[in-house]
């Protein structure tokens, strides 16, 4: 089984990063055939500095290789190492309807918020579907928001297959985590850089602090007994303690005395104790730059052999000799 997941780099990761997709990603290096790239020409929709893009891939790199990406284990690469999914993306376009591009969530809602409509930002499914079907995935852990761009992966596969009477193209499968598929916010919503309701992964301990400590509550006192059941507190702290602790805690959200200040100290220690490793591991990459990149190119080179070969099925199946 070949799984296929992808991340655009951001930089900075937050918990709901982690637990939403990439926590998922690293073990599903122990379940089949784990492809994972950074997304760098999707990021090109939003990210118009040369400088930011080359940080935050660098950073993203680094991000990953902390939290567990073995290479030795994957395919791990930077998308733009492997330029034959720039080949496929128009071959893909040619069998892509207007319509089929029109009916994307994704467009509409970035365009709802401001975001410029151009070209790369209407064909962004072409390139996810290119990205999906030049490695022949099985399957493609997704977020909820992102399962439509898998369904017409399939829709653009399909179409291709039968314009060529070939079985050229895989249909994949979108993965979704419903456990943990949305991961709440400081304020209760959707965790979400654009929301400014993160808890960053990787930042100093006083900026980490800041962000726990603002998590929004009710305004119940220290004498009277809380709440947990609707508590963002309590759905954070259910990502980093095990029900014994789950338990303890409802106990004290029950017994007056305490205030929310405290429940917010234990989940921040809770956070610090669980990330220490991961922290410590980064700080490995920061200072081993070249490794790093050799790290990358290794990879690139794994899954340019793969798609070299996939190409010359495509291009003769459509007539490029």
């Amino acid at each position: 089984m070949r799984i296929l997941s992808g991340i655009q780099p951001s930089g900075t990761i937050h918990i709901g990063n982690y637990f939403g997709m990439i926590k998922k990603m690293i073990e599903s290096q122990n379940e089949g055939e784990l492809f994972a790239f950074l997304a760098s020409y999707h990021a090109l929709t939003s990210v118009k500095e040369k400088e930011a893009l080359e940080k935050n891939s660098y950073e993203a790199a680094i991000n990953f290789l902390a939290l567990g990406m073995d290479p030795e284990k994957s395919t791990f690469w930077i998308q733009h190492d492997v330029k034959e999914v720039l080949e496929l993306y128009w071959i893909l376009s040619n069998h892509t309807s207007m319509g089929l591009l029109e009916r994307a969530h994704s467009y509409k809602d970035k365009t709802a918020r401001g975001i410029q409509a151009n070209h790369g930002l209407f064909s962004y499914p072409v390139l996810m579907a290119a990205d999906i079907l030049l490695f022949d995935s099985n399957i493609v852990p997704v977020g909820k928001d992102q399962i439509q761009h898998v369904e017409m992966t399939r829709d653009i596969a399909t179409s291709f297959n039968h314009a060529y009477g070939k079985e050229i193209f895989i249909l994949p499968e979108a993965r979704v985590d419903e456990i943990v598929a949305t991961v709440p916010g400081t304020d209760g919503a959707k965790m979400s850089k654009s929301y400014n309701n993160t808890i960053d992964m990787f930042t100093t301990p006083k900026q980490r602090k800041k962000q726990v400590m603002g998590i929004v509550t009710d305004s119940k006192e220290l004498d009277e007994p809380k709440e947990w059941e609707n508590c963002n507190i309590y759905a954070l702290s259910k990502l980093f303690m095990n029900e014994n602790e789950l338990a303890s805690l409802r106990q004290r959200y029950a017994t007056p005395g305490e205030g929310y200040g405290h429940f917010k100290m234990t989940l921040l220690e809770k956070i610090n104790e669980y990330f220490a490793p991961y922290e410590e591991k980064r700080e490995y990459y920061l200072n081993n730059k070249k490794e790093v990149r050799e790290i990358l190119d290794f990879g690139a080179s794994k899954a340019k052999k793969i798609a070299s070969a996939k190409m010359e099925i495509i291009r003769d199946a459509v007539g490029l000799i």
